[in-house]
């Protein structure tokens, strides 16, 4: 099997999972939405939910899995049996840092709140509400770190399929929790906290048979003097500073939406989770599906397939982020008003949210090209300059943040983001052009251009459609999205974008193989 085709399958796998988690997370969104709405207990629970994330970011996907993947590859090329040691090893160091951290997480859960969201502490009720939550959610961070590393042990394996699904069961928990919560007339934020733990453990669970058929032994082993240990942390140093970057840019987001009006916080909140459909499907699974192969080729030092499978990687993502970016821009008042729009969530509240949303879709592209730019420079094991550029954009990013805040409100944070995601991309290319060389050619802008014409074209075509017709927005919504998906298809097929037939041919093999 080809490196493409490889990475393509893998990628489709996780999409399909991610798909599925999406479709229970939107439905999750229905329900919070419904029973939170956009007031105070929402903003509590947004809040608090983003403190076990951080570090679950920090310690997991934002560092120890992108790190953890190429040398373990490098492992698996000399020795299995000592790559495996070397997965033990780290999976017992990570659960005890993680148990003190849990600990320490619920000790110092009301300095945590007011380092966050500041501007909370001036609301006694909605501060100790915060504070509660926190308390019970942060241990979260536990189940879903040990699932991360699961996870990347299992993709460095071949295992993509229970990784993927696995995310759908966080939602599945949280959902199940509010319809308890109704049911037993308990209260709903304190249910849908509980629910995130329990999602955690599930999570975790589902990757352990996994593990254990591969034979990973989950007897604890105290070799933290591994050269293999020694060479994560030793890359791990400047990720978790890049990582703790990006996610403070984040939190400064947040705690600038806490001086806003009420529901700011909110609405940017909804308005990510929209952006995040598209950004997780496509970029997060192409990035996932090709960090194995590149660390591979890394290994091998051989930079022309390097290059080819880094090609290959953006051109796929930019050709389904492209009509993704366009169609939120286009239609995010309907997708709003549909997904959200019951309940406690307010004709107001869609207003404001899709404002977030036009500002977050206009750096949709850039936020995937940061995915895949470094996801290549990890796989050559460089942790170093990602770091630096990410330094460099949250300057920027507090700087810009400030100064649209007051004219735009909670849009101009949605903006700033995307203005310094187009920074960051830039930067990142820059730098690794500087590594290895150019890694485009005239094929790979050819394509992006035949990408981004057909999504315009689609664009066009709907927003005609939705200008002209007076249709409510759950109607209009189940024509246009199946017309604009048939506008797009057309277009690139007319225009002869080789990642259609590429997609395509995959799926017919597949059918001949069954």
């Amino acid at each position: 099997m080809g490196a493409r085709t490889e990475i393509t399958r893998a990628a489709g796998i996780y999409s399909a999972g991610i798909l599925l988690s999406r479709i229970l997370g939107f439905l999750r969104e229905v329900f919070i939405a419904y029973f939170l709405g956009t007031g105070m207990a929402a903003d509590a629970f947004f809040v608090a939910f983003r403190l076990p994330n951080l570090w679950r970011r920090l310690f997991a996907e934002g560092t120890l899995t992108m790190v953890f993947v190429p040398i373990f590859t490098e492992y698996l090329q000399k020795s299995r049996p000592e790559a495996i040691r070397l997965a033990r090893a780290a999976w017992t160091l990570l659960a005890t840092v993680l148990a003190l951290l849990s600990i320490l997480g619920v000790i110092f859960a009301p300095i945590l709140v007011k380092l966050i969201a500041p501007g909370f502490s001036h609301i006694a009720k909605k501060f100790t509400l915060t504070v509660n939550l926190t308390k019970i959610m942060f241990p979260y961070v536990f189940f879903i770190c040990l699932t991360s590393l699961a996870m990347a042990i299992l993709n460095a394996l071949g295992y993509f399929a229970a990784p993927a699904f696995s995310y759908a069961l966080l939602n599945i928990s949280m959902i199940f929790s509010l319809i308890l919560a109704h049911m037993f007339h308990k209260s709903p934020v304190y249910c849908l906290s509980l629910g995130v733990m329990v999602g955690g453990l599930l999570q975790l669970l589902l990757q352990l048979p996994f593990l254990k058929r591969e034979a990973f032994s989950f007897k604890p082993l105290f070799s933290f003097y591994h050269p293999g240990i020694s060479k994560i942390f030793t890359l791990m140093g400047p990720a978790v500073i890049g990582a703790a970057v990006y996610q403070l840019s984040i939190f400064i987001n947040t705690l600038l939406a806490s001086f806003l009006p009420e529901g700011s916080v909110s609405y940017l909140y909804y308005a990510d989770r929209v952006v995040q459909f598209p950004l997780a499907m496509f970029a997060f699974s192409m990035g996932t599906a090709m960090l194995p192969t590149l660390s591979r080729q890394a290994v091998l030092k051989d930079i022309s397939k390097f290059k080819e499978t880094l090609r290959f990687s953006l051109r796929s993502v930019f050709f389904v982020v492209f009509p993704a970016s366009i169609g939120l821009i286009v239609l995010k008042r309907p997708i709003i008003a549909l997904i959200f729009e019951r309940g406690a969530f307010s004709v107001s509240s869609t207003h404001y949210t899709a404002q977030a949303l036009l500002c977050y879709a206009l750096g949709l592209i850039f936020f995937a090209g940061i995915r895949i730019l470094v996801t290549a420079f990890y796989s050559l094991q460089d942790t170093l300059t990602p770091v630096k550029i990410a330094s460099f954009c949250l300057i920027f990013n507090v700087i810009l943040g400030i100064l649209l805040m007051f004219p735009l409100k909670h849009a101009g944070l949605a903006l700033t983001t995307s203005i310094v995601a187009l920074i960051n991309v830039i930067l990142l290319g820059w730098q690794l052009v500087k590594k290895i060389g150019p890694f485009w050619d005239s094929a790979f802008f050819c394509a992006l251009t035949k990408s981004s014409l057909a999504a315009i074209i689609m664009g066009l075509c709907i927003w005609s459609f939705n200008h002209y017709t007076k249709i409510s927005y759950p109607k209009l919504l189940i024509l246009e999205i199946p017309l604009g998906m048939m506008i797009f298809f057309s277009s690139a097929y007319l225009l002869g974008c080789s990642e259609l037939s590429g997609i395509v041919k995959l799926v017919l093999s597949d059918i001949d193989k069954k």
